[in-house]
Parts: C-alpha cells; sequence; structure tokens
C-alpha cells in the first residue's frame, strides 16, 4: 500500500529505521511513534518507499 501524502512517507521512514534500530524509539513522535507501534516492518517499507514526487504534503480531510 503507497503512502498518500508526503508526511505520511516520512513518517513510515522514520519509524522503519527506528524497527532496525537506527534510530531510537524515543525520539520517534506523533504518527511516526503510531507507525512504529502498530505496523509490521514489512508494512512500513511499503509506505516509505512510496515515491515523493506528486503527492501532496499533507492529506487532505474530506
Amino acid at each position: 500500500m503507497p503512502a498518500k501524502s508526503q508526511a505520511q512517507q516520512k513518517a513510515a521512514g522514520a519509524a522503519l529505521s527506528a524497527k532496525r534500530g537506527e534510530t531510537k524509539k524515543g525520539e520517534l513522535i506523533g504518527a511516526a511513534r503510531e507507525m512504529y507501534e502498530s505496523m509490521s516492518e514489512k508494512q512500513l517499507e511499503e509506505f516509505a518507499e512510496t515515491k515523493r514526487k506528486g503527492l501532496p504534503e499533507k492529506k487532505s480531510t474530506d
């Protein structure tokens, strides 16, 4: 499942980094921390690998 916004893609990248032990879990805030706790490494990879070009900065709330 691809990310729907640049912010979501960035948060997934941060959470993935923490899952892999590259950064500390305590450094995560907001959506990145929630993603870290609720998603598998595979799911995070799918979100993080989404290309940012063409994505909105933030997902609109309709």
